[in-house]
Parts: C-alpha cells; sequence; structure tokens
C-alpha cells in the first residue's frame, strides 16, 4: 500500500477552554482530493492551520511520507511540500505576476526578470492555466489573482495544496477553470485538500470526504459512495437539512432605498430603488464597484448630494439625526476588521451597535445586556456560547452569526447584506435566508453576493454589477435575463 503524503495521528488543539480539535486523524494521498467539511466552528482552518504551520498542535503527530515531523513555521511547512491558497488572497497589488511568484525567493537579488516570466508562462501551461507575467496584480480579476496564488505554490514545488473555500469570489466559468486546473494537479501526483459548504462542489471534484464535528472526525467516506448533497447534509450536520426556503410573495411598500445617479471615481452613474417588503440583490464579480456602492449607502464614505435618500432622508440628515429608531443595518463582508473587533468579548461585541438600547443617560446596563447577548448566542446557535469569550476565539462562520444576531436585534427598516451566507456552513445558511426573508415584512433588504443559488433563492428582483455600473436589474422570474447573468458578470453580455 502507497504510503500517504501526509498523515495526521491524532492531533488535539485548544484555546482556553475552548476544544477546536480532539484526536484528529486523516490522510491526504498522492493523485486524489480529500474535502473536508463541517459547521462553522467545527475545527477545519484550525486543523489546516496546524498542518500549514500557523498553529502548533497540543499534541499528536504529522508524518509527511511516512516520516514524523514537527511543522513548527510556515517555512517548515513550505519545505515539507504544504502550500495553503487562502480565501482571502496574500498578494501585492503593486507588484507583477511574475514578482508576486518569485516574491520570497531565495536568491532572489539574482533573478532575471525574462527569465522569471518565461518561467511564469510555462508553469502556467502546464497546469492549463493562463496568465499575464508582466501584468499588476492590481488590474486583475479575482480569479486571475487566485491563479497567482496557485503558481506561487506550484513554483514552490508544493506537493500538497490546501484550498479554503476557493470559489467564494469566483463566477460560475473561473470556478469551472479553478476545478480543470485541480484536475491537471491530481493527474501530475499532487494530494489535495478541499475546505467548502458548496456540498455541490464537493461531490463535483472529490474523491474522499472527511467530516468534522465539535472538533473530532465523525465520519470520512469515498464520495462515490454518496448518493446526494442531501445526505451529504445530514451526514455533515447529523439531521436533514436541505438549503430551500419558502419565499411567499408579498407587496412592495413605501421607499426606504433610493440611489440617484451614484458617481464616484468607481462607481458609473448607479440607479436604484429599495422597497419595504422586497429583497434585491446585487450580483457580480468582487472588485466591480459593490464594495464602493455599499460605503456610500451606509455612510463609510460621504456620496455627492441628493445622490442618495434613505427612509425618506437625504443621506446627511439620515445620518445627523442621531436617532434608534428607523435604523439601517449595515452587515459587513470584512466581519474581523469592520464588524467586530477581535481583542473584544462577544458582549462588548454586541454593544457596538446596541448599546443605545442599554443606556439611560449615562449608565450602560451590561447585566441586562448580557442577558440578551446570551440568548442570541443560544438562538443563533453561536459556538462559544460565552459572552465573555472573545471576537477572535470564534471562527469565520460563528463570527458572522454574531454579527447577524446583533443586526437582526436591532429591527432596522434597511438592512445591508454583503456576502450573509460566505462561510457558513448549510444548516446555518438556511437559517440565514429564513431571518432574510422573515425581516422583509419590515424593512427592504439589499443582498451583495457573488453566489448566484443565494440570489435565486431570495430575491424579488435582482440587478448585476459590471465596471462601476448595474448592467441589468430585472425581476427574479425573468428566466430570459437569469440565463445571461453569468456573462453580464463577466462583462460578455448586457442587457438591450
Amino acid at each position: 500500500m502507497a504510503v500517504p503524503l501526509i498523515r495526521l495521528e491524532n492531533i488535539s488543539k485548544s484555546f482556553g477552554r475552548v476544544r477546536a480539535n480532539h484526536q484528529v486523524s486523516l490522510t491526504i494521498e498522492q493523485g486524489r482530493v480529500l474535502a473536508l467539511l463541517g459547521e462553522n466552528g467545527a475545527g477545519k482552518s484550525t486543523l489546516m492551520s496546524i498542518l500549514a504551520g500557523q498553529l502548533q498542535p497540543d499534541s499528536g503527530t504529522i508524518f509527511v511520507d511516512g516520516q514524523p515531523l514537527a511543522i513548527t513555521a510556515t517555512d517548515k511547512a513550505i519545505e515539507a511540500g504544504i502550500g495553503m491558497v487562502y480565501q482571502h488572497f496574500k498578494l501585492v497589488g503593486a507588484l507583477t505576476v511574475a514578482e508576486n511568484i518569485f516574491l520570497g525567493r531565495p536568491g532572489g537579488l539574482w533573478l532575471n526578470l525574462r527569465t522569471m516570466q518565461a518561467e511564469v508562462v510555462a508553469l502556467a501551461e502546464r497546469y492549463g492555466m493562463q496568465v499575464d507575467p508582466a501584468a499588476l496584480i492590481s488590474d486583475l480579476s479575482m480569479g486571475e489573482r487566485q491563479q497567482v496564488e496557485i503558481l506561487k505554490l506550484l513554483q514552490r514545488e508544493s506537493r500538497v495544496l490546501i484550498f479554503d473555500e476557493p470559489t467564494a469570489v469566483l463566477t460560475p466559468h473561473e470556478a469551472d477553470n479553478l476545478f480543470a486546473t485541480m484536475r491537471k494537479m491530481t493527474a501530475l501526483g499532487k494530494g489535495i485538500v478541499f475546505i467548502s459548504h458548496k456540498l455541490e462542489e464537493v461531490m463535483a471534484v472529490a474523491d474522499r470526504i472527511a467530516i468534522l464535528r465539535r472538533g473530532e472526525i465523525v465520519d470520512t467516506v469515498a464520495a462515490a459512495e454518496v448518493a446526494s448533497t442531501a445526505e451529504l447534509a445530514e451526514r455533515m450536520v447529523g439531521r436533514e437539512v436541505l438549503l430551500r426556503v419558502e419565499k411567499s410573495p408579498m407587496e412592495a411598500r413605501q421607499i426606504v432605498l433610493k440611489v440617484s445617479d451614484l458617481t464616484t471615481p468607481v462607481l458609473a452613474g448607479v440607479s436604484l430603488e429599495l422597497r419595504q417588503g422586497e429583497i434585491l440583490a446585487l450580483v457580480g464579480v468582487a472588485g466591480n464597484g459593490q464594495k464602493q456602492l455599499v460605503e456610500a449607502i451606509c455612510g463609510l464614505h460621504r456620496p455627492a448630494p441628493e445622490s442618495v435618500r434613505i427612509l425618506g432622508m437625504e443621506w446627511a440628515e439620515f445620518f445627523g439625526r442621531g436617532n434608534r429608531d428607523n435604523t439601517l443595518s449595515y452587515i459587513p463582508e470584512d466581519r474581523q476588521g469592520l464588524a467586530t473587533c477581535q481583542g473584544l468579548d462577544l458582549l462588548d461585541n454586541f454593544l457596538l451597535t446596541t448599546r443605545g438600547g442599554f443606556s439611560r443617560g449615562p449608565w450602560l446596563d451590561r447585566r441586562r445586556a448580557a442577558e440578551k447577548i446570551g440568548h442570541l448566542l443560544g438562538e443563533f446557535d453561536i459556538r462559544p456560547a460565552d459572552p465573555q469569550a472573545f471576537a477572535w476565539q470564534l471562527s469565520g462562520g460563528n463570527l458572522q452569526k454574531l454579527v447577524l444576531a446583533r443586526e437582526f436585534y436591532r429591527r432596522p427598516r434597511l438592512i445591508v447584506a454583503e456576502q450573509p451566507t460566505q462561510g457558513l456552513d448549510i444548516a446555518a445558511a438556511e437559517d440565514v435566508w429564513n431571518l432574510l426573508l422573515k425581516a422583509r415584512e419590515a424593512a427592504g433588504v439589499l443582498v451583495v453576493t457573488g453566489d448566484l443559488g443565494e440570489a435565486f433563492a431570495l430575491a424579488d428582483r435582482i440587478g448585476v454589477m459590471y465596471n462601476g455600473r448595474i448592467v441589468a436589474l430585472f425581476a427574479s422570474d425573468d428566466e430570459e435575463m437569469v440565463a445571461l447573468i453569468p456573462q453580464m458578470m463577466a462583462g460578455l453580455a448586457a442587457a438591450d
């Protein structure tokens, strides 16, 4: 029997009272894709961070080619042929593709630019990728940037590649290209770990599937033995889960958001209306103006006068009134840097936007706030359910659920949600979808998402953004326009 590239044996890791991994054992084999699944907080990211040398296990052993190896730092992992493609790319935007790929390589002062570019082209062709080695990273699409991240690892001769939610920022066409590249890598003997909450992708690319639950491996199965995504979800969550919601018709009422010819250095004349009782989903590849639009609406950047009206008020009037009622709730994509403070506990993170409801004069009723956040932690299944736990101790998915719990508690009349289920497991995503649908009874909901399945499930209307413009805005049941969404996201088609 062939020796696996990597064998993890009885890996355990805790952060204070939080047990992230417990006695985890699994193997990564040459020429095969291992999918690692689990609910939010199950321990996937911790386990892969240990393998990539970013964290040290409390106990257990890592075997590389059958030999025990202490991976005490990321450079040790690189030397062992282990590389990780992170969900948030680690590239230098002002440098070229070739310069990023060779950045940090020993002897870099003596590298010839033409030689570097030729090596990048040859490496890309070998794995079926197309990149311009002279292009600046800042000019590339998210799919192209991901290819650069992969080429960085391949240039270092990584034999094991870990992909963490790799399709979160890709168009459907870019995701298909990624899967084709992964198949070429396994055909050439690479071992791949694939972490994703998109179960249909797991079924399409994985050879074996390992499932973590509360830090322990509870199931390992050949992908061919799993009959459906529904069965896979049940194995992962421990109960039947169908990512499907009932979207009952609802009458659209008064306008809660009106954007009129909003123009910035990135946006080019964006106009839209959102009414109470509806969900408008904006879809598009990251970097096409969605972030700038959301920041203008939500008060992070001042728009031009009369270009944004919220709840019937001009932008400046709305944000200057200091009224806790009739509010806007913003659920940012950057859950670690903007939505929360990593060094504060969950109670203080809850109070970041809700403290007005627990204040009387100069006094803050922390006891009542602690009771409320304690209830919400249980209601939203946030782990650990401890108001005194720090935000940095939560997984990305649990941190997202904390933000959602806090913002829904405020009972807003306008909700702006960026990638609301990105990084959430299938059960949590189902809960969030139902919450958003219920919220539209009292609010208008603007959802910014790169997940077309999410847009189709939730939206009453869909807008497609490309190059700073809304290139089309249409009802979600317009089948002809829906069919054109992937092309419009890539700039290959536009509405008549």
